[in-house]
């Protein structure tokens, strides 16, 4: 049995070689994505390290990005537009600004580490996706798409009860809608 701390350093070592062997994978992703169903916004993240840049994806609505807020893993999506500035977040990452209009994204597009067949999504472990994605299904739908290298699919992501399942996965090489009886 494989755990989640050995994944997820095999995975960033994976995910650092994916990058550099395909440094144009975000704008590759971006041409697989299909017609979305229609969203008036659109969560999308501000990549890190070797994360799948989503940056080239084209929207028709209003975008967002994530904000951690605090050190109890409160996560919120904050509106956002290309060219808006950006500042750290509690965490440091480039977010909108604490005074960036607080939106709920029926879309979510969300970075990965490793993804399996049957929805299940790995991340850097915080569990900040995880709860609010939970928060947001339960006060009605969202559709979240983890958006990878193709190469970072393995057989089977160890997930605990908490752990939120990807409705799709977007790669450099296609899209594909999750087979939950996988």
């Amino acid at each position: 049995m494989i755990y989640k701390p050995e994944l997820r350093a095999a995975m960033r070592v994976l995910r650092r070689q994916l990058a550099a062997e395909t440094p144009d994978a975000g704008l590759r992703a971006a041409a697989n994505l299909p017609t979305l169903l229609p969203a008036s916004v659109y969560g999308l993240y501000h990549a890190m390290g070797s994360e799948l840049d989503p940056t080239p994806i084209r929207l028709p609505a209003r975008r967002a990005l994530p904000a951690v807020t605090d050190g109890d893993g409160r996560m919120e999506f904050r509106a956002h537009a290309p060219g808006d500035l950006l500042t750290p977040d509690w965490l440091g990452i480039p977010a909108p600004p604490p005074s960036a209009a607080v939106v709920r994204p029926e879309v979510i597009f969300a970075p990965v580490l490793a993804f399996d067949r049957s929805g299940g999504r790995l991340g850097q472990g915080g569990g900040y996706y995880d709860r609010l994605i939970a928060a947001l299904r339960a006060e009605g739908p969202v559709w979240v798409i983890g958006v990878a290298y193709a190469g970072q699919e393995v057989a089977r992501v160890p997930l605990d009860p908490h752990d939120q399942r990807l409705d799709a996965i977007l790669t450099e090489t296609g899209y594909r809608r999750v087979d939950r009886e996988t």
